[in-house]
């Protein structure tokens, strides 16, 4: 049974939908193989909380990418998912940490949400990254290129057991008034919620704990996945690409390794393997 799950619901005498995803299997995968600092971490798992939220709010069929870029450490870091809640995550630092908090690892820089839907167009948004937290800046995501008034809660607990859950409220584009009104009145709800209640509580149990004077109509729960995809096929198919000069060099060196920046698998092509494939060019 998949622990990590997403949960949909909506409020049934309020102009307002949430969603909650609670993760950790998903989380062991995809930092098992990688080295990176505790705060790099915990930045990964923030995001992969966030993008898994904002894909619960579409209704498309395709993939997601959310991606922040800026002058800090980490010069980037993004996740790319899809409406299955599959996801796989990856970062690139360019300096050592001087700090561990959202604007000492990014510094100044843009939020960057694609949705590629498999039949439509393309979107892309763009915002400055607006608050000192992931949350606020993608409240002010929400607010800017859907005028929706949002609320987020993000938490994780990477130290100890790479965990991480959210929260999100959103009114429904109905009613302006009553949608603002009902939105005021169960973020006062939701402030009370905690850290330690998002990451360990079930669902069911953090809804009533919260809202047990609403309405809560809960739906069906949505598994949550690492997939990364890469593959020895993969590889040798980009391989292909690079030409015969390039592979000629590699196969001088002996071998050619290559690493999945998703999931640290390496795959190691020897000379004869390299040889063969520059024949087929």
């Amino acid at each position: 049974m998949n622990p990590d799950k997403l949960h949909r619901f909506l409020f049934q005498q309020k102009h307002v939908r949430g969603e909650l995803v609670q993760v950790k299997a998903s989380l062991d995968q995809m930092l098992r193989n990688h080295n990176y600092p505790l705060p790099v971490k915990q930045l990964l798992a923030e995001l992969v909380v966030a993008t898994s939220l904002i894909t619960a709010t579409l209704k498309f069929d395709g993939e997601i990418a959310v991606q922040l870029q800026g002058d800090g450490p980490v010069k980037f870091a993004a996740v790319n998912g899809d409406n299955q809640q599959n996801f796989r995550a990856v970062v690139r630092l360019q300096a050592e940490l001087s700090g561990s908090s959202f604007r000492e690892l990014i510094g100044e820089g843009y939020l960057i949400v694609t949705i590629t839907p498999r039949q439509g167009e393309r979107y892309q948004g763009i915002i400055p990254l607006a608050g000192d937290t992931l949350t606020s800046t993608l409240e002010s995501y929400f607010a800017q290129s859907e005028q929706l008034p949002t609320r987020l809660y993000i938490y994780t607990d990477i130290a100890a057991s790479n965990r991480a859950a959210g929260l999100m409220l959103q009114v429904l584009p109905v009613e302006p008034d009553k949608a603002a009104n009902d939105f005021a009145e169960l973020v006062i709800l939701a402030d009370t919620v905690t850290a330690d209640e998002l990451l360990s509580l079930p669902a069911e149990q953090m809804l009533y704990r919260l809202f047990h004077q609403e309405q809560v109509e809960l739906f069906q729960a949505q598994d949550v996945n690492f997939v990364c995809g890469c593959s020895r096929q993969k590889c040798e198919s980009a391989l292909y690409s690079l030409g015969k000069e390039a592979l000629s060099e590699h196969i001088a060196e002996g071998k050619l390794e290559m690493t999945c920046e998703y999931c640290n698998q390496q795959y190691q092509f020897s000379a004869e393997e390299l040889q063969q494939i520059c024949n087929q060019l």
